[in-house]
């Protein structure tokens, strides 16, 4: 906790607010945003009515609401005070982790140490191009199980960042010389064994499949660097047919929309580690597209390696979703509406 943050005001009990202080009014102006948008967005999301006054946010709502809310606000305060933004996305991501800091009020743990703080310092993972944060408490517990296990499931719906965090993670140990490869791969389920009449080169009928990998990449690196990564062969996109006969070492390898692999694909997959490599693996068992009667691979190496104590598995859910709320409320629809 900095030693400027800001403190409270005391009030008696009788008038159910809780003021806030915050001695930097710079600071305080970009706390609440153009508008208050920033003061309005923490107000949708926790119930809460926030009143400014001067340098003092008076909070008014139920007793453990104001709590969480005095949490979230301490939080983005904190973040402003070490030289960082704060977006509508870092807001949403206080808001999640906000009811589990006031839950834990006694031992004087705020949100922000809730979000950003771990063993060794704050989690992040700094790339070429930015610095990425997780955003809820399993993308948290996901970044560590990417630097600390060599073989990581991250399974769940859409929108959850299973995917990014890993290409992230990937293009933070390349950069730092941990891994000398990057390698990304899908299987082209969609594709089958019609891609021969599909036009184009073999890389111009793949690219479609592989475009989310790209973008992923294209955040984290410059675009000249990534074309000349590719050509020297550092960085590799390819399905995932590509892996077979293959020994992966000291390569950081991806495999995304894995729910699509057939098992005997799966246990190809795992078995192309080598030495001083990493993987992880990403997908949804509620969206699988292969054929009917095919196994998902996905879903079989799950139930035979959980057990794996070496092997990091972390499951996200509808409340993980990072993208537009409508998403998490869709995702949460579905899983309603899904057979028991």
């Amino acid at each position: 906790m900095s030693s400027t943050a800001a403190g409270d005001v005391a009030l008696p009990d009788d008038l159910h607010e809780t003021l806030i202080e915050f001695p930097d009014n710079r600071l305080l102006i970009e706390l609440c945003g153009q508008f208050d948008r920033n003061l309005a967005q923490i107000e949708q999301g926790l119930d809460v009515v926030i009143m400014r006054r001067g340098n003092v946010l008076a909070l008014h709502g139920s007793a453990d609401i104001q709590v969480a809310a005095k949490a979230a606000l301490q939080a983005l305060y904190e973040r402003l005070e070490d030289g960082r933004t704060v977006e509508p996305a870092d807001i949403q991501a206080i808001i999640r982790m906000g009811p589990e800091a006031a839950g834990e009020a006694a031992s004087a743990q705020s949100a922000a140490t809730q979000l950003d703080m771990f063993p060794g310092g704050r989690l992040e993972i700094r790339t070429k191009k930015r610095t990425i944060e997780p955003r809820t408490t399993a993308q948290r517990v996901y970044v560590s199980h990417l630097f600390n296990n060599e073989l990581v499931f991250g399974i769940g719906p859409a929108g959850t960042g299973k995917t990014y965090l890993a290409v992230a993670a990937a293009v933070a140990m390349f950069v730092d010389g941990q891994v000398d490869k990057i390698i990304l791969s899908r299987p082209a389920v969609e594709a089958g064994e019609r891609l021969g009449f599909l036009p184009g080169t073999e890389k111009e009928k793949m690219d479609p499949y592989m475009r989310p990998l790209y973008d992923a990449l294209g955040d984290m690196l410059p675009g000249k660097q990534v074309n000349k990564l590719m050509e020297e062969g550092k960085i590799e996109i390819a399905p995932l047919a590509f892996m077979r006969g293959r020994t992966l070492s000291n390569a950081f390898v991806v495999l995304d929309e894995a729910q699509n692999t057939t098992e005997m694909q799966m246990k190809m997959f795992l078995t192309r580690m080598g030495e001083g490599s990493r993987m992880a693996i990403t997908g949804d068992p509620s969206q699988i597209d292969l054929p009917r009667g095919v196994q998902s691979g996905l879903v079989q190496a799950l139930r035979i390696l959980e057990q794996v104590d070496e092997i990091g598995f972390v499951r996200f859910s509808a409340v993980d979703v990072v993208r537009h709320p409508l998403v998490a409320k869709i995702v949460q629809a579905y899983d309603k509406d899904a057979p028991a």
